[in-house]
């Protein structure tokens, strides 16, 4: 799928665009791509004109809702198919997704990509070959680029998920990466059959929640990481912290002592599990 690199608005810059128009004003600066780049925006009557297209002013825009432009209007960046999957702007910049209302990435207390980058530290993957089981946005694997990793195999099983990294300019795209990012639209839970041994120096798990996704969670699965894993590797697996009053379990001990049994030596690490293959 290729890249979009059209504007992107939300409910505060539409009304900022608006505003500097009704100001009298003939130009605009700031960002319309989450914060990647800043320019100008010129202004006129009846539409705007940005990196050699005109746009018309959007109409009423919603709260916690990006905006792209489809062609002919400003369109959510949604989809619906059985569940509605969106990208939804932070006060970070760096935006995170929701499925059915539900947040994927953390968000509260700093930007999603700071968090990747902290719990990709973890795994050290500079010159490494490293294999990202559930790609999502692709900010674990913005990380490991970033660190200098020398090749890193990312699999996300969801068609929509990939649709929404082509227009989140913070989502890495393999056609830049110089070969080091291959992405594949792939189910990791089947694909990690065919990698062969101790292919990878590393790994990162980030699996939906348990009750989504169980098969990322067992043994099983757990005996395929270690198979395709060296000795010494490392692996970050995240389990979030779910609240054991309502759910009765313990999942970051739970999927610990599961990685145990698998071939690794496991501890808590941040939210989730830090493991090396033994």
């Amino acid at each position: 799928m290729s890249r979009y690199t059209g504007p992107l608005l939300t409910r505060p810059l539409g009304d900022a665009l608006a505003a500097a128009r009704d100001a009298g004003r003939d130009a605009w600066q700031g960002s319309l791509d989450l914060g990647r780049s800043h320019g100008e925006a010129r202004l006129s009557a009846d539409d705007w004109h940005w990196r050699g297209a005109r746009y018309p002013y959007p109409g009423k825009l919603k709260d916690r809702t990006l905006y792209w432009w489809d062609g002919d209007g400003f369109a959510p960046v949604s989809r619906y198919a059985g569940k509605l999957i969106k990208l939804v702007p932070t006060e970070w910049n760096v935006p995170t997704f929701e499925i059915d209302g539900i947040k994927m990435l953390p968000t509260a207390k700093e930007s999603p990509l700071d968090d990747a980058r902290r719990k990709v530290a973890l795994v050290q993957p500079q010159g490494k070959s490293v294999l990202d089981t559930c790609g999502g946005l692709g900010y674990f694997a913005a990380c490991c680029l970033d660190a200098g990793v020398a090749r890193i195999a990312s699999f996300e099983k969801n068609e929509d998920v990939l649709w929404l990294r082509t227009l989140n300019p913070w989502s890495p795209d393999p056609d830049e990466s110089g070969g080091r990012l291959d992405l594949a639209h792939a189910d990791v839970s089947q694909a990690i059959a065919q990698l062969p041994d101790a292919a990878f120096d590393a790994a990162l798990h980030d699996p939906p929640r348990f009750g989504i996704a169980g098969e990322l969670y067992s043994l099983a699965f757990y005996r395929q990481l270690a198979r395709v894993l060296r000795r010494g590797a490392r692996l970050f697996h995240y389990t979030g912290s779910p609240n054991k009053l309502t759910s009765g379990r313990d999942v970051p001990r739970e999927v610990a002592k599961r990685l145990e049994t698998a071939g690794f030596k496991a501890e808590l690490a941040l939210d989730g599990v830090l493991a090396i293959r033994r």
